[in-house]
């Protein structure tokens, strides 16, 4: 928990206690439905929910702006960022209902209103999103197929629609596809920790 107020000093009261909250919360999930791995849940602010919150050290989201987690797993970085952005409306679906579980129980212990969450795969989804976040769930030109109809043309934020996607390892061959229409931000340029050494957030405009 001190990680994240190194890095976010300034959260709210109410935020510090949700943050509090979601090891414990998610140490009782677990014990039920795996949904981190046991060796990872050791470094569990480190690297799910600062991870997560790499997004927030790169876009502060209006409020209002609507974003899809897709392939959330356990609500991963849909929770933390919608811990965050309290006046952000986030839809985290995932395609197995057990983790969709999960999520709900979080969400609910922790009184987010601004969090739903549905067991469905992205490429059924009919609505519209400003953005659609992700941790690595599959290769990024596949993930553009999925969701290329979900993301909205009004624009309401500093930086235009589209997918905002953390991953790390060498991304050369998956966004060569994008050209000069990609931007990659090394996650190590805001957390010090060297976990974050070969981690990037991306973000392409749709």
């Amino acid at each position: 928990m001190d990680l994240i107020l190194k890095y976010f000093p300034h959260l709210t009261e109410t935020q510090i206690e949700q943050f509090k909250q979601l090891e414990p919360l998610y140490a009782d999930w677990n014990a039920k439905i795996n949904v981190i791995s046991r060796k990872d849940f050791s470094e569990f602010y480190e690297r799910h929910v600062l991870h997560s919150l790499g997004i927030a050290k790169f876009i502060r989201f209006n409020d209002k702006t609507k974003v899809l987690d897709v392939g959330t797993g356990g609500g991963f970085p849909g929770i933390p960022l919608a811990i965050m952005f309290p006046g952000v409306q986030f839809h985290l679906v995932d395609s197995i209902g057990k983790k969709i579980k999960v999520v709900n129980g979080v969400a609910q212990s922790l009184g987010l209103k601004n969090v739903r969450a549905d067991q469905v795969r992205a490429e059924e989804l009919k609505e519209k999103y400003d953005f659609v976040v992700s941790r690595a769930v599959t290769r990024l030109p596949d993930f553009v197929k999925w969701i290329r109809t979900n993301i909205s043309k009004k624009q309401q934020n500093a930086l235009p629609n589209g997918v905002i996607y953390l991953k790390g390892g060498d991304l050369t061959a998956e966004v060569k596809p994008f050209g000069k229409r990609i931007f990659l931000q090394d996650l190590s340029q805001y957390f010090e920790e060297p976990f974050f050494e070969t981690k990037k957030v991306l973000h392409l405009p749709i």
